[in-house]
């Protein structure tokens, strides 16, 4: 049995600067990973689908161009292009990010499948064959998570994507069926119509993004649709039958049966932490209903000295906090700080085009939690820089606090989003209240110079 101080299992966006940052403080460290190194932000998630999504964009352009004066009289989309150029991308994050692991002295890099034995000790099945057991006074696991397959009548025998799987296509399906119309969904419906495809929508929900405002929904909706997107809600696929490559989905909607025709099947209702195989309960590691790994809110499990980082516990599942997790964790054990997830910002984007950037209440929480708010709105039409760009898709909602004039949250459909967002968030972070941006002085003609305007809109 090899002994260690720490034991990082999943080398994510949390495992690997932690595990490098662990061994650099002197602790024998191991880092087990039992397919790439990056997670899933680097092989299946961010890296490559925003690599797809900036060519679907290129797609878009073509078509609108005439729309500014630029007329484009042919272009055509070759998906095996697309793939080979998202997949040097991720190669060399992997690849960097392996070599930077594999260079850190005191941290071995093990390929492998671990699972626990008993109380902080681990077996790991070797990729290459073989197994090892471990042991370490202190473990961190960042083992993610993966696609929910929904038990569907046929499904398995029609053949289905996933958000991985449906990366490494090299011909645009004819027509893509996707089950699910939250953002995983909606980014891939977009893409691939924008690549050729017929897209078909279904979302078992009233409306897409349920979570979202109802105006910030409808408002992307209306985009989708504008690009002949067809979103059926209220809808559930109930059977699936293929007769050679088409497949007949028998969907019911509004109480209805309908069916529908597709070449493809994307499955994106949601993704489970990957917990089954860890042997957690040997560890004495409680789970809660949906298998996810119980934390405190600085991400230590029930178990002293086990924690658990990224997707594989309960909240936010996005990278950005996966790796906030690694620095609360590691700045608390080795540099005495008393962090905590509590009140932690939770900033996110929709990488539809546009982008949806979120910070913050919304006000549907707002309203749900009985806080006094005012909201602010600004339709992207009459945002200066968006109708220079001949992009005026959009709205600007902010929630505030008419007394202490506080911004509580944004949400920022259009061009830019993410990055109009992010001002916010900045502007929350420091305190700075809205009347203070109404007369703040910024760049122009810049997107977020509107944030005038927005805030603006308040005193109407």
């Amino acid at each position: 049995m090899k002994q260690y101080d720490a034991i990082v299992i999943g080398a994510g966006q949390a495992g690997v600067p932690l595990a490098k940052k662990l061994a650099k403080a002197g602790k024998k460290t191991a880092l087990i990973e039992k397919r790439f190194v990056g997670g899933t932000c680097v092989n299946d998630g961010c890296t490559p689908t925003k690599a797809m999504v900036a060519s679907a964009k290129a797609a878009y352009n073509a078509v609108h161009s005439a729309e500014i004066g630029v007329t484009v009289n042919s272009y055509s989309v070759d998906l095996k292009a697309i793939k080979e150029r998202k997949d040097k991308i991720v190669m060399k994050s992997r690849t960097g990010g392996q070599s930077a692991v594999e260079s850190t002295e005191g941290l071995d890099l093990i390929f492998g499948e671990a699972c626990f034995i008993a109380d902080k000790t681990i077996s790991v099945k070797l990729n290459d064959g073989g197994e090892e057991e471990l042991t370490a006074e202190l473990f961190f696991i960042n083992t993610g998570a993966s696609p929910v397959i929904p038990d569907i009548e046929g499904l398995e025998e029609a053949g289905y994507l996933t958000s991985t799987t449906i990366l490494d296509l090299e011909e645009v399906p004819q027509h893509l069926l996707i089950i699910g119309g939250n953002y995983i969904g909606l980014e891939f419906g977009q893409m691939f119509s924008r690549f050729g495809s017929k897209v078909a929508i279904l979302e078992r929900s009233e409306r897409l993004l349920p979570g979202e405002d109802e105006d910030i929904a409808h408002e992307l909706t209306k985009i989708l649709q504008k690009e002949n997107i067809n979103i059926l809600c209220n809808a559930q696929a109930k059977s699936f039958d293929k007769t050679g490559y088409e497949i007949t989905a028998a969907v019911e909607r509004n109480g209805k049966i309908e069916n529908i025709s597709c070449t493809h099947i994307l499955v994106a209702t949601g993704r489970k932490p990957q917990t089954e195989r860890l042997g957690l309960d040997k560890a004495g590691v409680e789970l809660d209903d949906k298998g996810f790994i119980k934390v405190n809110n600085k991400l230590e499990t029930n178990v002293k000295g086990i924690y658990a980082l990224g997707d594989v516990k309960p909240g936010p599942a996005f990278t950005h906090i996966s790796y906030n997790d690694y620095t609360i964790v590691y700045r608390n054990l080795f540099e005495g700080e008393n962090f905590t997830t509590d009140d932690r910002p939770v900033p996110y984007c929709m990488f539809t085009d546009p982008q949806l950037g979120r910070i913050g209440l919304s006000e549907m929480e707002a309203k749900k939690q009985g806080i006094n708010y005012q909201v602010a709105t600004l339709p992207m039409e009459h945002v200066a820089r968006a109708i220079e760009v001949g992009d005026t898709r959009g709205i600007m909602k902010a929630i505030v606090d008419p007394e202490s004039k506080k911004i509580l949250g944004a949400a920022i459909l259009g061009e830019q989003g993410g990055e109009i967002m992010s001002v916010l968030q900045m502007a929350m972070e420091g305190g700075i209240t809205y009347d203070r941006i109404r007369y703040c002085v910024f760049a122009h003609p810049t997107y977020s110079e509107s944030l005038n305007n927005l805030f603006m809109s308040l005193e109407k």
